[in-house]
């Protein structure tokens, strides 16, 4: 097919619309291209319940084959089942999924052996170049001896080693209500439930990926709206909702209110470095909440600020050797899963710590959700580096204030902050602000805002 690479090759991973930006045949290509760049004897590759996801899959597996490469197919997984499986075989991976987007979408999650990140400048614009020129000049002339397929199962083996990295065992009976929003937290949540305290409430368990209740992407508030009334409703202690391949994790507590990412990355941080003896680097992006590095420091910990996206976190993870990082889009990054990001294991922490103690989940949080955030706010905007100098010019001689240019422009005072970041594809602005008190935010939100608009 005619494929303008441009559209569909991001900055971490592959993702279009199927059949028109992508097909079969292309993913044969990708599938010769990652075993060309890795130069990996073998590789493994999963897919989540797309009805494009098992035949995207499997060209890709034979367009590897062809070059050579010895393939094993785990079938049906969730993204960090793909990462466990490139942990544990210490092999490079490929999970052909499109996590939260709509079901005519589709991609390809890349990473290396033990389950390190693939992105443009780790691999990914050699893989897109290679493709490029394979559909200019035809297909690479396939191996002398062309590697094998094979299949293994992992979900149980996945389950076990989560499972091995957080002591439920002794927790008070639970009662959580879990959304997997028709994608792969229903194919992964039993068996990691299994035999623990916990009464499961399923919704939208059925694996279909048509997404016929609502769309898997709980960062839309409006995804979360079934799970809140069904919490309160079941008298359940908490509620999990997981996006399409179940590598993000959200909760709600018992009255049905969403729990910030933010404060989950806190909590989970105060009991990664209770575990390691007090003592360990955190890795957190810049807009996640002020809580996170006071949190981290309390519990003597060290406290890393990165810019927004999983490459920054997980090269963070490794450059420090960091136990744990978190995000505002609710993934979670652990040490003892190969520096990838896991939902589940954040879910479980948050049982474990929910069942360790007699109080309700609102009581545990609120420790952790210590400031008012404006959540991310988009603009649309002619000129992102004209009004990004504007906010400049605004704060940059007021006393007190500090400015800083990791990821956009933060603009700090000692009780909030602001950072304002451009899309890299759309002609936007996203705006975070945050506050000791919802006056204070609001007022430096629409400040901000009026410049950005303005």
């Amino acid at each position: 097919m005619a494929a303008d690479l441009s559209q569909i090759v991001k900055a971490y991973d592959v993702r279009g619309v199927v059949p028109d930006q992508w097909d079969a045949s292309l993913a044969g290509l990708f599938g010769a291209a990652f075993a060309e760049v890795t130069g990996a004897a073998a590789i493994v590759v999963g897919h989540d319940m797309r009805p494009s996801s098992p035949g995207l899959s499997r060209a890709f597996a034979r367009g590897a084959a062809e070059r050579g490469v010895d393939v094993t197919e785990i079938g049906l997984c969730s993204t960090d089942q793909l990462y466990y499986a490139s942990g544990a075989l210490d092999l490079p991976g490929a999970m052909f999924t499109a996590s939260h987007n709509p079901a005519r979408y589709n991609g390809i999650k890349l990473c290396r052996a033990g389950a390190a990140p693939v992105g443009q400048d780790t691999g990914l614009a050699q893989i897109r170049e290679l493709v490029e020129r394979w559909l200019e000049q035809g297909a690479p002339r396939p191996a002398d001896r062309p590697g094998t397929l094979s299949s293994r199962e992992t979900l149980q083996d996945y389950a076990a080693h989560l499972c091995s990295l957080v002591d439920l065992t002794a927790i008070r009976p639970l009662k959580v209500v879990v959304d997997a929003g028709n994608g792969m937290g229903g194919h992964t949540v039993p068996p990691v439930f299994a035999g623990l305290p916990l009464t499961l409430v399923p919704m939208y368990f059925e694996l279909d990926g048509t997404f016929p209740n609502h769309e898997a992407n709980p960062l839309d508030p409006a995804n979360l709206v079934d799970l809140q009334k069904r919490v309160p409703a079941e008298g359940a202690d908490l509620g999990i909702a997981f996006d399409g391949d179940a590598d993000r994790c959200f909760v709600v507590d018992e009255n049905g209110d969403p729990v910030s990412p933010s404060a989950i990355t806190a909590l989970v941080a105060a009991r990664e470095l209770a575990r390691h003896g007090g003592k360990g680097t955190v890795i957190h992006n810049l807009i996640t909440s002020r809580t996170v590095p006071e949190v981290v420091r309390e519990h003597g910990g060290t406290p890393v600020r990165t810019r927004v996206g999983h490459s920054f976190i997980k090269a963070e993870m490794a450059r420090t050797g960091a136990i744990f990082g978190g995000e505002h889009s609710a993934h979670y990054y652990f040490k003892d899963f190969w520096n990838a990001d896991t939902g589940m294991l954040a879910a479980l922490h948050v049982l474990a710590a929910l069942g360790g103690q007699e109080g309700p989940l609102s009581g545990l949080v609120a420790q952790y959700d210590r400031y008012t955030g404006s959540g991310e706010i988009n603009s649309t905007v002619t000129d992102q580096s004209a009004r990004l100098a504007a906010i400049r010019t605004a704060f940059e001689d007021r006393a007190d204030v500090t400015l800083d240019d990791l990821d956009g422009l933060t603009v700090a005072a000692a009780d909030w902050w602001f950072n304002v970041r451009p899309s890299n594809t759309e002609p936007l602005l996203r705006l975070n602000a945050e506050a000791k008190d919802e006056p204070t935010m609001t007022k430096i939100r629409d400040e901000a805002l009026a410049i950005i608009r303005g």
